[in-house]
C-alpha cells in the first residue's frame, strides 16, 4: 500500500521531501512529510485520492498561526496553480485557479476597465487563501469575500470534484469559504467584476464619539463611496482619522493604473517605525498621517486595490515579528469595545503600531461567519518578540481581548496566532458544531488538517 501511494504521488508532479514550512510571521515552523507543487488539477485530485493523510494546504502563507500546515502532512503548495481559466468582460466575470494572486487577477482585468467586487487590502494573497479565511477589505456596502464569489470548485477527501455555489451544494459553499482548508481543496473560483473607476481621497480627523454618526451620514449610503476606513490613534484612543475614496471625474493625480512592482516603501516603513515608538500615536496623528493623507489625490480603484505587503516589510526578523489581530463588534458596541481595548492594552503595556477600523455587511450564511450582523472590524498591528515569555504574555492579553469581543456580542479573526481556548472559539463561532458535523461527514478520516483544526476539531 505505501509503495502504491508513493508511486501515485510521484506521478502527480513536483514533489519535495520532508522540509520545514512556515508562515509570514516566522513563528510557526512545521516539519511536513512532503511538499507537492501542483500545476494541473489532475495532480491535486490524484494526490488527495492516493494520500492517506494528513493533507495541509498553503497559498501565500500570510496567516500567522500555522493555519496552512501540520506535522508530517502532505503539503499542497498552491502557488504555481495560478492560471486564468476563463474571462468575460461582457459578463464581468473571471474564473481562476486558486493559487493565483489578486495582483495577477488585477493585471489581467485592468486593461478591460474592470476591478474585483471585493478583495482584501493587499494584493499579494492568493484567491484560494482569501476564500479560505473569508477575507474582507475596505469596500463600502460590501463585507466578507463570500459576498463576491459566484461559485467555486472543491476537491473532497475521496478525490471527487464538486462545484458549489449559493444555490448548488450550498452547504459546501458556505462551509469551505471561511473553512480554513478543513473541508477540501479549493481549486477554482468564479468571481464577479465591477467597473474600475477613478477615486478621489478624502481625509479628516474627528473624536471617536462622533465617528459612528459620521459613518451613518457620510459613508454608509453614499452612492459614490467605494472604500473607507478609520485610523484609531493610540495615544489616548479617543480620535479617529476617517479616510474615504469616492468615485470622481477629477483629473488623475496618480497616473499609474496599478502600484508599480518596483515601488519604494522607505517612507511608509519609517512611518510605521515612528508609530511603534513611545509617543507614536501622537506623532502619527499630528505629523505623519497629515503628510501622507492630506492633500488632493485621485487614482484608479485598481491602483488602491494593488497595494503590496512590502510596505510593511520587514514583517519579521531575528527575535521579533510584526503581527496582526482583528476583532469584530456590532456597530453600537464600537465605543464600548474601544474603551475596553484601551484598558487591556494599557494594563499590559502594549504599544500598537496601527489600529484600522473597517466596516462589513452581515455574512450571508458561512458556517464560520465572523460578521453575524453589520459590524465594525478593528485590525491591530504590533511588534512581538519571539521569546517564550513574550509569546506567553501576548497569549494572555489576547484571550482578554477575545473575552471582551464576546462580551460585546462580537468575534475575533481566525487567521492569526491561535491563542483562544476552545470555549472561546465556540462562543465566538456558534455554528462551529455544524461545520464540524459537515467535516465529519465528508472528511471522516480527518484528512484535511492544519494547526487551527488540530487545536479545535475533535
Amino acid at each position: 500500500m505505501r509503495i502504491a501511494v508513493i508511486f501515485a504521488l510521484l506521478l502527480c508532479g513536483p514533489l519535495q521531501a520532508s522540509e520545514i514550512v512556515n508562515d509570514v510571521s516566522g513563528f510557526n515552523p512545521v516539519e511536513v512529510a512532503q511538499v507537492l507543487v501542483p500545476t494541473r488539477l489532475e495532480q491535486i485530485v490524484e494526490a488527495v485520492r492516493a494520500h492517506p493523510g494528513p493533507i495541509a494546504i498553503g497559498g501565500g502563507r500570510y496567516s500567522m498561526g500555522g493555519q496552512t500546515a501540520t506535522e508530517q502532512a502532505l503539503q499542497l503548495d498552491m502557488r504555481r496553480f495560478n492560471r486564468v481559466l476563463e474571462f468575460s468582460a461582457e459578463r464581468r466575470e473571471i474564473r481562476v485557479q486558486a493559487g493565483i494572486t489578486w495582483r495577477d487577477v488585477l493585471e489581467h482585468i485592468d486593461p478591460h476597465g474592470l476591478s474585483p467586487q471585493i478583495m482584501q487590502s493587499y494584493a499579494n494573497f492568493t484567491v484560494g487563501g482569501a476564500l479560505s479565511v473569508n477575507a474582507h477589505g475596505r469596500y463600502v456596502g460590501q463585507g466578507p469575500l463570500v459576498l463576491g464569489v459566484r461559485s467555486l470548485r472543491l476537491v473532497l477527501a475521496d478525490g471527487s470534484l464538486v462545484e458549489a455555489s449559493p444555490t448548488h451544494y450550498r452547504e459546501l459553499f458556505y462551509g469551505a469559504i471561511g473553512g480554513y482548508g478543513g473541508l477540501g481543496v479549493i481549486v477554482e473560483a468564479t468571481l464577479p467584476l465591477v467597473p474600475n473607476s477613478k477615486l478621489a481621497r478624502q481625509s479628516e480627523v474627528m473624536p471617536l464619539s462622533e465617528y459612528r454618526q459620521f459613518f451613518d451620514k457620510q459613508v454608509r449610503n453614499n452612492p459614490d463611496m467605494v472604500m473607507h476606513n478609520g485610523i484609531l490613534y493610540t495615544d489616548d484612543y479617543s480620535s479617529v482619522r476617517a479616510v474615504s475614496y469616492l468615485r470622481s471625474d477629477a483629473p488623475l493625480t496618480v497616473e499609474e493604473r496599478l502600484v508599480p512592482n518596483d515601488r519604494s516603501y522607505t517612507i511608509m516603513r519609517a512611518a510605521l517605525g515612528l508609530a511603534d515608538s513611545k509617543s507614536g500615536g501622537k506623532l502619527r496623528e499630528t505629523l505623519v498621517d497629515p503628510w501622507l493623507l492630506d492633500g488632493e489625490r485621485v487614482q484608479w480603484r485598481n491602483h488602491e486595490a494593488s497595494l503590496d505587503v512590502r510596505e510593511l516589510q520587514p514583517i519579521s526578523g531575528p527575535g521579533y515579528s510584526y503581527v496582526l489581530q482583528e476583532y469584530f463588534v456590532p456597530e453600537a458596541r464600537l465605543e464600548a469595545f474601544v474603551g475596553g481595548l484601551k484598558r487591556i492594552l494599557d494594563a499590559h503595556g502594549v504599544r500598537v503600531a496601527n489600529i484600522s477600523i473597517r466596516h462589513a455587511k452581515a455574512d450571508p450564511g458561512t458556517l464560520l461567519a465572523w460578521a453575524r450582523a453589520d459590524t465594525f472590524a478593528l485590525v491591530l498591528y504590533y511588534r512581538q518578540g519571539s521569546a517564550p515569555a513574550e509569546r506567553a504574555a501576548v497569549a494572555s492579553w489576547t484571550r482578554e481581548l477575545i473575552d471582551l469581543a464576546i462580551a460585546n456580542q462580537g468575534s475575533y479573526y481566525l487567521p492569526y496566532q491561535i491563542h483562544a481556548s476552545r470555549e472561546q472559539f465556540l462562543a465566538a463561532y456558534p455554528r462551529a458544531a455544524e461545520f464540524f458535523a459537515l467535516k465529519k461527514r465528508i472528511d471522516p478520516t480527518n484528512k484535511f488538517r492544519n494547526k487551527l483544526w488540530d487545536a479545535y476539531y475533535r
